[in-house]
């Protein structure tokens, strides 16, 4: 394979809502640089692309994939991305790792919903960004419509480089702006011919050659002198005013396409090879201590790993960007992540299920290596000798949690590792395990998202498995004192047991003072791990429970703690008051009073009003202005209140606190509220008591669950 210099290397990240003609761009890319000979299609399960089994039975991509092509001595690395929110984890990393974006909008459709969510997180990289209107020979194509729809949802830095004479079946020429010529396309598309603007269209192009001039020479003092003194720019420096609108945002210009007919495709990438920045022209990466990174292929050997696969044959394959200097076959370099040394043994680039070796890459290029033992997704690896640690890739945190078990206990392990492993391939795949529930719990950004995962489950390492609600995690507390006794005698021949606790219990909370009438003659604060606190007070005078039995009435009290009265649940901020008792000679031991302060615990929580506590989220749900009522009456049906409203742009952020128990499956409801269009964080903001009417239901409830154990 032929080696590029860095100057000629240029990475881009397609991007768009699902249909929009991604995978299909793409292949029309290779196919017109000649690295295929013949286009596939996503109906026929043959592009470079959609190389798994999964996409080919969904018919879109599930993957992101990495492709190259070549192009006028330049390299062109391609990421192709999903356009399903729920697969925004192959997004993100590509988006990362990219150096200019080509967003693609359909012209049937305008800007989709899945546009606007691929604009959030696009926003957040401030990436370059090239907007291509495909699809132009729908009969339902409207050009002008759907870049008023761009500039209404991303500002007025969409800029039209080139415009549709017509559309529809009969899409085949483009007025491109820049040069001022009309490409004419062939029926099967391919290279176009080159004519001059026809006067039908002269009046309208000269008008937007003339704003796409202005454009480029309000990016730099000196082109906008040289506007000023010639009231043009000439080709060249066009492009350089481009150029620097580009990297900062305030131009993304506009191309016309035609994916599956294959108009329009090579000017885009004569575009992305003359304008569009390399990694060396960006701005220096974020490093982790606060510092920065230059790419330059004389710096040190840096690589930042974006993506794991694991194939049943190759093993991991990581894929990384090279960040500055170059990196060769056999090249020892350190994980600055986990301190160990990889050996860098075999070295790719990758055109999606296909690896090309090669022997060295450079600074700004994408390629791949395989059987790292300590790297994944995220890290740094660098020469030794040195410390060097770039950004992590921020993931969004999941949309829904659900519990996951295999459907054969007896490959409860295997599922385990295999989740592991999956992990490894999408860390937004979040495995965890609650205490307190004793449930494996399975994050994720969606129902898809988990359908997927249950796919490769299923046909990839052969577990079967079941979803299903994760209990809540509710705590039982008391709002009044109450007080009881319990003598445990148990004589079963030889020495018996015996052991009587007088306790009293109280509501705990900061600062309250010291038990009155009783004389405390020891304290102990504990810190619960499932929250709140355990006051414990030794009050005992005479000697009528010697000191060594009071660990064991704490550690009895404690133990109905863990597992509290109403509902099984954790309690949690109590003071307990032990003030008087009995011991026998012979019978008391250490069990007797661990028993006997247990049920005396159990039996004063019962007398002391109890009340069970519930988890209530902090929620910020944003959803578009005309769908607010809709998303606000739902709120308040899951016993929300909503403690205000902000704006954002054209949407509306509600901000409400929810109980837990009432946001199971929430993002799938609020999805087809908003059509798809609303999103949502939550987090933790407090334990609050739970309604009288679904308190007795939970206890009763738990009652039932207890006699049918």
């Amino acid at each position: 394979m032929k080696v590029f210099d860095a100057k000629h290397i240029k990475n881009i990240v397609l991007l768009g809502s699902h249909g929009c003609g991604k995978t299909t761009l793409a292949e029309t890319m290779l196919f017109e640089a000649g690295l295929i000979q013949r286009r596939g299609r996503v109906e026929d399960k043959n592009t470079v692309s959609d190389h798994h089994e999964l996409e080919h039975e969904r018919g879109s991509s599930v993957y992101s994939t990495v492709l190259h092509t070549e192009w006028r001595n330049y390299k062109i690395n391609i990421i192709d991305t999903p356009g399903l929110d729920d697969l925004v984890g192959e997004t993100i990393p590509a988006l990362r790792v990219a150096d200019t974006c080509v967003l693609l909008l359909s012209a049937p459709h305008g800007v989709e919903v899945g546009t606007d969510l691929v604009w959030d997180h696009l926003a957040h990289y401030d990436r370059p960004v090239i907007i291509g209107v495909n699809q132009l020979d729908h009969p339902n194509a409207d050009f002008d419509t759907t870049v008023a729809q761009a500039r209404e949802h991303f500002g007025s830095a969409v800029t039209v480089m080139q415009y549709p004479v017509e559309q529809g079946d009969g899409f085949h020429r483009i007025i491109d702006l820049l040069k001022m010529t009309m490409y004419v396309f062939k029926d099967a598309g391919g290279k176009p011919e080159k004519e001059a603007i026809p006067e039908s269209e002269r009046e309208r192009a000269e008008a937007l050659h003339k704003e796409l001039v202005e454009k480029a020479a309000e990016n730099d003092e000196t082109l906008m002198e040289h506007y000023f003194e010639k009231g043009e720019l000439d080709e060249d420096e066009m492009r350089q005013g481009l150029k620097q609108g580009m990297m900062k945002r305030s131009c993304f210009p506009v191309f016309c396409l035609s994916a599956l007919r294959n108009m329009g495709s090579g000017r885009l990438m004569g575009f992305i090879d003359n304008v569009a920045p390399a990694a060396l022209e960006m701005p220096a990466e974020e490093l982790a201590d606060g510092g920065t990174l230059e790419c330059s292929a004389d710096g040190p050997p840096v690589l930042f790993t974006f993506k794991t696969m694991i194939e049943p044959r190759a093993g991991h394959i990581t894929l990384f960007k090279v960040m500055s200097g170059e990196v060769g076959e056999g090249q020892d370099l350190v994980n600055d992540n986990t301190g160990t040394t990889e050996r860098i043994n075999q070295l790719f680039i990758v055109d999606g299920k296909e690896r090309r070796p090669v022997k060295k890459l450079v600074a700004g290029d994408i390629g791949g290596t395989i059987k790292l033992k300590d790297t994944a997704t995220a890290h740094t690896l660098h020469a030794p000798g040195t410390s060097v640690k770039l950004r992590p890739i921020a993931f969004p945190e999941p949309r829904l949690r659900q519990v996951i078990k295999a459907a054969d206990q007896k490959q409860e392990e295997k599922l385990h590792a295999a989740l592991l492993e999956i992990q490894k391939e999408d860390p937004t795949i979040v495995l965890s395990y609650s205490r307190e529930t004793g449930q494996q719990l399975i994050g994720a950004q969606g129902d898809l998202h988990l359908s997927l995962l249950k796919w490769k489950l299923s046909h990839h390492y052969k577990v079967d498995v079941e979803f299903s609600a994760p209990r809540i995690p509710y705590r039982e507390t008391i709002r009044k004192g109450a007080a009881a006794m319990y003598r445990h005698k148990k004589q079963t021949g030889g020495s018996g047991q015996f052991g009587e606790v007088h306790l009293r219990i109280e509501p705990w909370h900061e600062d309250m003072p010291e038990p009155s009438g009783h004389s405390v003659r020891g304290k102990e604060e504990h810190d619960l791990p499932t929250g709140g606190k355990l006051v414990f007070y030794n009050c005992i005078v005479g000697g009528v429970i010697d000191n060594k039995f009071m660990p064991s009435i704490l550690k009895g009290v404690m133990e109905k703690m863990e597992h509290g009265p109403l509902t099984g649940s954790p309690a949690r901020d109590i003071r307990v008051i032990v003030h008087d008792g009995k011991m026998h000679p012979v019978d008391s031991n250490d069990i007797s009073f661990k028993i006997a302060g247990l049920q005396a615990f159990r039996e004063a929580f019962t007398n002391a009003d109890p009340q069970l506590l519930e988890p209530i989220q902090e929620l910020e749900v944003r959803v578009p202005a005309d769908l607010m009522g809709d998303v606000m009456t739902d709120l308040q049906g899951r016993r929300s209140i909503v403690m205000g409203v902000d704006s954002s742009g054209r949407y509306q952020v509600i901000k409400a606190h929810t109980p837990l128990a009432e946001l199971d499956r929430y993002s799938t409801s609020l999805r087809s509220l908003t059509q798809g269009r609303g999103t949502y964080t939550e987090r933790f903001l407090a334990y609050q008591p739970v309604p009288s009417d679904l308190q007795h239901r939970l206890i009763n409830s738990h009652k039932e669950e207890e006699v049918t154990a």
